[in-house]
């Protein structure tokens, strides 16, 4: 018996974005659903033109009410999740296969995500794949129920709703709903996280840090996020001059973190920003800093790793060795590494393609 599989999204306002994805989509599912909570721009009638059935939602200020009512409407065995400012972009074969496949799992697909303006981006493995009897909880970065075995599947989804021209957007509302999540949850380590990184993207270290140490105090070792949350904790109290706190914390950290080239390379960032803010020290601290770099570049890019970010194991990381040999006075070996980076530059693929 053929499985199958509907398109299932909740939007408001995403005329710039909604028909691309709703293109990349078009060609694997059976029926695209679209919970409309409140556009006004032409949002409904660009997704009707594309395929699409609209159905209208009055929002209540929770995102995981939103996705459960847009999935009560869809009678599909699979469901794949996407937001406007997301599509296909490779690997899609796997949606196909999922017609001879059993719904007794979550897929997890990597979301390439775009930021800043545009000349970075990060991987994450997100659970966009769901059986029909999943649902979400959360106010805010809902998950789905955790208690559904999960599996990584090969597609691999850009978005751009990171880079600053469309973050601008949506600037206050996360964290007044984030709030209203941590007032019903205040244990909720992983609220705290995600309304730490909100205030943190923002500028908004000294109320970052405190809501980062209690999420790093009670996340599990295992949690898919505590990677990011680390490495957004060290960054956060480097930007508060607080280097020897960071220390402390990468050394208890370390052990976990072999594979990470991130981790490496904000290492390094944080000893070079120690040395030039206490200059005596930096005779001490330039070994490490260079070795911290060396490591990322050692290890290479894992895009297995969640919120890595791309370049920091190699062409980020050979940049950085660049600018620190020429600050040295060591042009010979500053022009070696601008030479890696360049190829490293070149090596890397125009788009993210990353295999399960």
């Amino acid at each position: 018996m053929l499985h199958s599989l509907a398109l299932v999204m909740i939007v408001r306002d995403e005329a710039r974005c909604i028909e691309r994805c709703l293109a990349s989509a078009r060609p694997w599912v059976d029926t695209m659903l679209v919970l409309d909570t409140g556009s006004r721009d032409d949002t409904v009638a660009r997704s009707q033109a594309a395929g699409a059935q609209v159905h209208p939602f009055t929002w209540v200020d929770d995102f995981a009410a939103a996705r459960n009512a847009a999935l009560a409407l869809c009678d599909a065995d699979w469901r794949l999740v996407l937001d406007a400012d997301e599509w296909i972009e490779s690997g899609a074969e796997c949606l196909a296969s999922l017609r001879n496949t059993e719904a007794r799992f979550i897929g997890q697909v990597c979301v390439s995500s775009q930021f800043g303006r545009g000349g970075d981006e990060s991987p994450s493995w997100l659970p966009r794949v769901l059986p029909r009897a999943v649902r979400y909880s959360g106010r805010i970065h809902e998950q789905p129920d955790v208690s559904v075995p999960r599996q990584r599947l090969s597609l691999v989804v850009g978005h751009d709703g990171y880079l600053d021209q469309h973050q601008r957007a949506k600037t206050g509302r996360n964290e007044r709903l984030l709030r209203l999540a941590l007032a019903e949850n205040p244990q909720d380590p992983y609220v705290r996280y995600q309304l730490a990184k909100d205030l943190e993207l923002r500028g908004g270290f000294d109320a970052a840090v405190p809501l980062y140490e209690q999420a790093h105090a009670q996340v599990e070792p295992h949690a898919p996020w505590r990677h990011d949350l680390v490495l957004r904790l060290i960054f956060s109290l480097k930007k508060l001059g607080r280097h020897a706190q960071a220390m402390l914390l990468v050394e208890r950290e370390l052990p976990h973190w072999a594979h990470s080239p991130d981790f490496f390379f904000t290492l390094g960032d944080l000893l070079l920003d120690w040395a030039a803010s206490e200059p005596q020290r930096g005779p001490a601290l330039l070994p490490s800093i260079e070795a911290a770099w060396l490591q990322a570049l050692s290890i290479g890019e894992n895009a297995a790793l969640n919120d890595t970010v791309r370049g920091r194991g190699s062409y980020l990381a050979a940049h950085n060795l660049a600018v620190l040999h020429a600050t040295l006075g060591d042009e010979a070996q500053a022009q070696a590494w601008r030479e890696r980076e360049r190829h490293l530059r070149q090596a890397r693929p125009a788009r993210a393609h990353v295999s399960a």
